[in-house]
């Protein structure tokens, strides 16, 4: 069998494992490298907080980013680059990943490379207020005014069912309780 030649191989895209909450940093140093293409998608969207909601931006693939390269050529270098634990592999074997997948993660996530999910309430959609006289309480969105960035709820108060404006920021989705058992 004849010796393998690195500069015949042509690059391919490949999943690479980083070190938790790395990937940015891993992705910032392979994009230094020669003959290295690096994709690294992220998630933003809003997580309820205390008093309102922040903007949270996460990999896509917590743990996971990928990166077209010749495995050959730049195998070594690439897996032992800083941020990252290695390149994905099962036995000896690395599986490249379809261009056709990444190529729609791309178009998906734009050149940002940054996906947004869309918190925006709709009609139908059960909350929990926050702040406030009516702090805790559930209702359910009726109408939704993205300019203003208000909603309007129907909840059920003393008795008697009632329609109040307020902030879309203070109108969050129910979470279940953290030691609530999962079915």
């Amino acid at each position: 069998m004849p010796p393998l030649n690195p500069e015949a191989e042509p690059p391919a895209w490949y999943c690479l494992r980083a070190q938790p909450r790395h990937e940015a940093i891993a992705a910032r140093r392979l994009r230094q490298m020669e003959e290295v293409e690096v994709f690294c998608p992220r998630l933003r969207y809003r997580r309820p907080r205390a008093g309102g909601q922040m903007w949270m931006t996460e990999a896509l693939f917590p743990g996971y980013l990928f990166a077209r390269f010749s495995l050959l050529a730049r195998g070594r270098a690439i897996g032992h680059a800083h941020g990252l634990r290695g390149i994905v592999h099962f036995g000896g074997h690395h599986p490249s990943v379809p261009p056709e997948i990444v190529s729609a993660l791309r178009e998906a996530a734009g050149p940002e490379e940054l996906a947004q999910v869309s918190t925006e309430p709709r009609p139908g959609d059960e909350v929990v207020m926050t702040g406030g006289g009516f702090h805790g309480l559930r209702a359910v969105v009726t109408q939704y005014f993205p300019a203003k960035e208000r909603v309007r709820v129907l909840l059920e108060f003393m008795g008697r069912q009632m329609e109040i404006e307020m902030s879309a920021a203070a109108a969050l989705p129910p979470r279940p309780h953290p030691l609530r058992r999962r079915a």
